[in-house]
């Protein structure tokens, strides 16, 4: 092929292309403007009604509303709720430590020296002082020895520590607190 040959047949590939941009452009031209005037008509047709007859436009508005709320309120969730396990304490039974009211590992349980006293939970674990045993990880093997209820349903459960730096070490724990 010549280098005549080679311009020719770039040219006319040239023209094809750009004669289906223009169709192309005229294409969306068209399904733009039917879009706006589709558009246009509807609102004008919504005026109309509002105007003709007020008592359906403004039901149609609360029909919709009303539609929106029951969607935003309605319906269930059907994921689970986490919810604590209590454990039937069995004296003499083995039990894990367990923090009920948090998810993260780290986190300690407090371990009483006498059953019920309120304000032992009042200080602050990073201020603790005295014993080593008052804060115990979680997970942390225990043994049941006692029960004892305080405040009416609360049960506390006399512990025996069995593993760690405290294994035979007693406290007191609230019964949810075992796992």
């Amino acid at each position: 092929m010549s280098n005549d040959e080679n311009s020719k047949e770039s040219e006319e590939s040239t023209n094809k292309v750009s004669e289906a941009i223009d169709e192309a452009a005229e294409t969306v031209t068209e399904a733009v403007d039917s879009a706006s005037d589709a558009a246009g008509n509807i609102v004008s047709k919504i005026l109309a009604l509002k105007e003709s007859n007020p008592k359906v436009f403004f039901g149609g508005i609360a029909g919709l509303v009303l539609v929106v709320i029951i969607l935003m309120f309605g319906g269930e969730s059907k994921a689970p709720l986490t919810v604590s396990k209590f454990v039937n304490i069995t004296i003499g039974q083995s039990y894990e430590l367990k923090g009920v009211n948090t998810y993260d590992p780290n986190a300690t349980v407090q371990v009483l020296p006498v059953p019920g006293s309120i304000a032992a939970y009042d200080e602050d674990p990073k201020d603790a002082t005295g014993s080593v045993c008052k804060y115990m990880p979680q997970g942390t093997k225990v043994k049941a020895i006692q029960l004892q209820e305080a405040f009416g349903n609360v049960k506390f459960v006399q512990i025996e520590m069995l593993n760690g730096e405290c294994a035979g070490k007693k406290g007191w724990v609230i019964s949810n607190n075992l796992n």
